[in-house]
């Protein structure tokens, strides 16, 4: 919902987040902590913690956190069990999306790591143009390599790695997939990519035959990063990821009746904006 100019109301952000908390997803992305004035459809991010029913859910709950002072604010409710910071390989988009340098963001880490582990939660970082930089930077997997092993030596255990603007392929996606196996067994690695409808299979199918397990998407496809550029390119679609893991043979313990209740509020949401 972040690149939405018109203000999705509150109400609705909670009936159809307590919607997908009944589905049986792992995680939820529900909110940010961060500036109103920067990202103003996440200002009421805490008034939509407080209303979800988390009683029945098997779900986590993930907050996106640019700073410091984010995590902070998160690591007050102890409903939050993931904080996800996004970490970029391009200098220029990190300044865009957080207003620090990728050195600068490195100490953040840091610091919101400790943040985590003092207050039980754990930190995930969306490390963005994974696959690819539109910025005229140099992209290489030795730049990647360099910036998760930074990472690790702050402690980071969990990365997802992220397209953000849609620039992957199957083989850029292959590459990296494989290399990061191979040199950092002792990560867990998900895919968060970006992708227009006709391409998102092949990427889905790319990731999983090089051994990625866990994936983030979003019902319709919906979705962006407003810091990335003005036409924004969509996150997978949680209905072509479920088609292709069912094709693969893998049991999906999802509640697939309230996941159709869940896709009727999303087109409620998002259906004059696709």
């Amino acid at each position: 919902m972040q690149g939405l100019e018109e203000f999705v109301p509150t109400e609705l952000k909670i009936q159809y987040i307590n919607s997908l908390l009944k589905v049986g997803f792992d995680v939820i992305d529900f909110g940010s902590f961060v500036s109103p004035k920067s990202t103003p459809q996440m200002r009421d991010t805490i008034d939509v913690l407080k209303k979800l029913d988390l009683q029945n859910s098997v779900s986590a709950l993930l907050a996106v956190v640019p700073n410091v002072r984010g995590a902070e604010d998160a690591c007050v409710f102890p409903d939050i069990d993931f904080l996800g910071y996004p970490f970029s390989i391009s200098e220029e988009f990190q300044i865009r999306n957080t207003n620090a340098t990728r050195e600068q963001s490195i100490s953040r880490v840091d610091e919101i790591n400790n943040l985590c582990i003092q207050n039980f939660k754990e930190l995930v970082v969306h490390l963005s143009m994974a696959f690819g930089n539109p910025y005229d930077e140099e992209w290489n997997m030795d730049i990647i390599l360099h910036w998760i092993e930074r990472l690790t030596d702050v402690g980071v255990n969990t990365i997802a790695l992220s397209d953000t603007i849609g620039s992957s392929t199957p083989e850029s996606i292959k590459l990296v997939c494989d290399n990061l196996s191979r040199e950092f067994p002792f990560l867990e690695f998900s895919a968060h990519l970006h992708s227009t409808p006709e391409f998102s299979l092949e990427k889905i199918k790319a990731a999983y035959k090089s051994g990625c397990r866990a994936f983030d998407s979003a019902i319709l496809g919906f979705g962006g990063c407003p810091f990335a550029q003005d036409e924004l390119t969509g996150n997978i679609s949680t209905e072509i990821l479920l088609e292709y893991l069912k094709s693969e043979g893998e049991e999906l313990e999802l509640d697939f009746k309230q996941l159709q209740l869940s896709h009727k509020i999303a087109r409620r949401i998002f259906s004059h904006h696709l």
